[in-house]
C-alpha cells in the first residue's frame, strides 16, 4: 500500500467511483478527470480532503490540485482504483465529451499554445533583458545604456537577439507544427510550411509597412503576380495554412494507395498547402489579424481606453476559470506583430497579482489556522509568479469575497496601466517578474500599477474579512447568549467560532438537539466550558460529552458529524461518567487527521448544544 492509498480510496468514492471515471491523468500539479457524470463528483468532500489543494472544472475536465506530489498521488490512485490512466491527450480527448463547440474551439487554440510557453517565456526573458541593457539611460548622467559603455554588453545584446528572433519572428514554424502535433499528422511537414512563411526570401513581415506597393517582390505567373511577403510573428496566418495542411494530408491518405502514399501524401499535401497559404490563407489571415489587433488596440487607446481597461482588468480572473483567457495568446502576439507591442499583456500580469494579493489578504486573515496556509501561502507565491489556478480554485473562489476584491484590485491597476499607455515588448512572464517584458520606458509606470494590484485587493480583502468574521463572531455571541441563559462560558475549545446554521446538516444545524454554536478546531482537546458534572458519555463511540450545569441547563459537547460510525477510532475520554468537573477541565481527545478521512467536510466541527433542563 502506498502513502496515498486511503486518501485516493476517498477520492475515488468521492468522483463517483470507478464506473464513473472515463479517463484519468495527472499534469505537474493536478490530477485530471473525464468523469461521465460530473454532477456525481462530491465537490466540498473532495475540497476537504487534507491532500487536496482545491478543485476545477475546465475544458470538460474535473482537475483536482494537488501540488508537487501529485505523481505519487496518481500512482496509489490508479492502482487502488483498479484503472489504467491515460496520457494527458487522451484525457483531452475524452473531455470533448463534456464540450460545447466554443469550449472546443478554446481548447484547440490552448493545445496549439500550450507547448509553445516555454519558448515564448524564455523571449520575454529576454527581451526583458536586453531592454534592460540596451535602453535603460542609468550612466553618464542619464545619457548611455550599459551597451553604450560596454562592448562585452553590447555583444551580449547582439548575441541574444538570436534567440529572441527565433522565437518571436519564426513563431510560424512553432505554430505549423504543433498543429500538426496535435492533429496526429507529420510534424515535419509543419516545420517545414513554417518556413515557408518566414524564409528569408521573402520581404520580412516587419518591413512591409514602410515599403512602397511598387518595391514590394512578387512572384510573376505571367497571367497574375502574387507578392513576395513574409508573415513573421503572424498568428492567424500560420494556424490557417497549418489546418489546410493537416486535412489535405488526410485527404490524400484515405484516397492514396498504400504503395505510392509515401511520395503522394507528403508532396500533394505540402506543396498544395504552400500555395494555399500565399496565394489565399495568407493574406485573408493578414487581414483577420490586424482587424482583430486593430478593434483591440483601438479599445486600448481610444477615447474610451480606461473604460476598455477596467472592463479587461474586472473580467479577466472569471475567463481564467472558464478558460477563455487563452485567446489572449494570440490577440497578445497578434498585437506585437502589428504594433510593436501590446498593451493587452501587462493587464494579464496585473491580474495575476491582484489575485495573488487577495491571497496574501486571507493568508493576515488566517495567520492562526495551520491547515488554511498550507493551501494561502504556495498558492499565493505561484500567483504572484504568474501562475494563478491554485489561487483562484484553492483559495480565492471558496470564499468568493478575496476573488471579488482582486477582481476590483485587476480593474483599478488596469485603469492606470491603459492610461499610462503601458506596453510590454513580449508576452510570458506573468505576476511580479512580468515586469521584465515591459518596455524600458514604461516601467515605473508599471511599478505604480503593481503597487496598486497589491494594495487594493489585499486591504478589500482584510477589510471584508475582518467585517465578515466580526458579523460571524456576533451572531456566535447571540447563540451563546441563547445556549447560556446569559451565563457566561468558558471556551471549550481552540479554533474559529461559526453560526451553527452554517454545519449544514440538518439536525444539529436546524436546532433540533437545542441552541448552540461550531467551532472549527485548531486542537484536539476538548475541555469542559463551566463547573458541571458529566452526565452522559458514549462508552463505545467516545465521540460526545453530555454535562450537566449547576444551574439545571444541559450541554452536548459533539466532535464531528455521524462520527458514532468511527467506533471509538480516534476518540479518547479523559473523564468518567458521574464525575465532577471544573471549568476548563478537558474531557475528551480527538485525532483530527483521522476525521478529515470521514465522509463529509462538517466532520471538522465540534459542536455544542443545549437544552434547559
Amino acid at each position: 500500500m502506498g502513502k496515498y492509498a486511503e486518501d485516493s480510496k476517498e477520492l475515488l468514492r468521492l468522483v463517483g467511483g470507478k464506473e464513473n471515471i472515463a479517463a484519468v491523468s495527472h499534469c505537474m500539479t493536478r490530477m485530471r478527470f473525464v468523469l461521465n457524470e460530473p454532477s456525481k463528483a462530491d465537490i466540498p468532500g473532495i475540497e476537504a480532503m487534507k491532500v487536496v489543494k482545491g478543485s476545477f472544472t475546465q475544458s470538460g475536465q474535473f482537475q483536482v490540485i494537488i501540488g508537487n506530489t501529485v505523481a505519487d498521488f496518481y500512482n496509489d490512485f490508479v492502482s487502488v482504483a483498479g484503472i489504467e490512466g491515460v496520457s494527458k491527450d487522451a484525457v483531452k480527448q475524452a473531455a470533448k465529451q463534456n464540450q460545447n463547440v466554443l469550449q472546443r474551439i478554446v481548447t484547440a487554440l490552448a493545445e496549439i499554445f500550450a507547448p509553445l510557453i516555454p519558448a515564448i517565456i524564455t523571449g520575454g526573458l529576454i527581451l526583458g533583458f536586453r531592454n534592460c541593457i540596451d535602453s535603460l539611460y542609468l550612466f553618464e548622467n542619464g545619457t548611455k545604456t550599459l551597451c553604450d559603455i560596454s562592448q562585452f554588453w553590447a555583444g551580449i545584446d547582439s548575441f541574444l537577439w538570436l534567440i529572441g528572433e527565433a522565437v518571436f519572428h519564426m513563431l510560424p514554424v512553432g505554430i505549423c507544427w504543433s498543429v500538426t502535433k496535435k492533429m496526429g499528422t507529420t510534424q515535419m511537414l509543419g516545420i517545414v510550411l513554417g518556413l515557408t512563411l518566414t524564409s528569408g526570401q521573402l520581404l520580412n513581415a516587419y518591413a512591409v509597412a514602410g515599403t512602397a506597393a511598387a518595391d514590394i517582390p512578387v512572384w510573376d505567373f505571367g497571367y497574375f503576380q502574387i507578392n513576395m511577403i513574409g508573415y513573421q510573428a503572424q498568428i492567424i496566418p500560420a494556424i490557417l495554412a497549418a489546418f489546410t495542411l493537416v486535412y489535405l494530408e488526410k485527404f490524400f491518405r484515405r484516397i492514396t494507395p498504400q504503395v505510392v502514399s509515401m511520395i503522394v501524401v507528403p508532396f500533394c499535401s505540402l506543396l498544395l498547402a504552400v500555395i494555399a497559404a500565399h496565394f489565399v490563407l495568407g493574406p485573408i489571415g493578414w487581414k483577420i489579424g490586424s482587424v482583430v489587433s486593430s478593434v483591440v488596440y483601438a479599445g486600448i487607446t481610444g477615447t474610451f481606453k480606461v473604460v476598455f481597461g477596467a472592463i479587461f482588468g474586472f473580467v479577466y480572473a472569471p475567463l481564467v476559470i472558464t478558460g477563455l483567457h487563452h485567446m489572449s495568446n494570440a490577440i497578445d502576439l497578434q498585437l506585437i506583430a502589428d504594433y510593436s507591442g501590446t498593451m493587452l499583456w501587462p493587464m494579464i500580469a496585473l491580474s495575476n497579482i491582484a489575485q495573488g494579493s487577495a491571497v496574501l489578504g486571507m493568508i493576515a486573515l488566517q495567520r492562526r489556522d495551520p491547515e488554511a496556509q498550507e493551501v494561502n501561502v504556495p498558492a499565493c507565491i505561484s500567483c504572484y509568479l504568474g501562475v494563478t489556478e491554485p489561487a483562484i480554485f484553492g483559495v480565492n473562489l471558496k470564499h468568493v469575497y478575496p476573488f471579488v476584491c482582486g477582481m476590483i484590485g485587476s480593474a483599478c491597476a488596469a485603469v492606470v496601466c491603459v492610461a499610462t499607455g503601458t506596453t510590454a515588448n513580449a508576452i510570458g512572464v506573468g505576476g511580479l517578474p512580468g515586469i521584465l517584458s515591459i518596455k524600458t520606458e514604461y516601467m515605473l509606470s508599471f511599478a505604480v500599477c503593481m503597487a496598486i494590484a497589491i494594495a487594493v485587493p489585499f486591504i478589500l480583502t482584510t477589510v471584508v474579512g475582518k467585517r465578515k468574521l466580526v458579523n460571524d463572531g456576533a451572531d456566535v455571541k447571540e447563540e451563546e447568549k441563547k445556549i447560556s441563559g446569559q451565563k457566561e462560558l468558558k471556551a471549550f475549545l481552540k479554533g474559529r467560532a461559526i453560526r451553527l446554521k452554517e454545519v449544514g446538516d440538518g439536525v444539529f444545524s436546524e436546532g433540533v438537539m437545542g441552541d448552540g454554536i461550531a467551532i472549527i478546531p485548531e486542537d484536539n482537546v476538548l475541555y469542559a466550558p463551566a463547573d458541571a458534572k458529566v452526565t452522559v458519555l458514549m462508552e463505545k463511540s467516545c465521540h460526545a460529552c453530555g454535562l450537566s450545569l449547576d444551574n439545571g441547563m444541559e450541554i452536548l459537547l459533539h466532535v464531528g458529524i455521524d462520527t458514532v460510525d468511527m467506533n471509538g477510532d480516534g476518540f479518547e475520554y479523559l473523564v468518567k461518567e458521574g464525575q465532577r468537573v471544573a471549568v476548563g477541565t478537558p474531557l475528551l481527545r480527538f485525532d483530527r487527521k483521522k476525521l478529515r478521512r470521514r465522509d463529509t467536510w462538517i466532520q471538522r466541527y465540534v459542536l455544542l448544544q443545549s437544552k434547559e433542563a
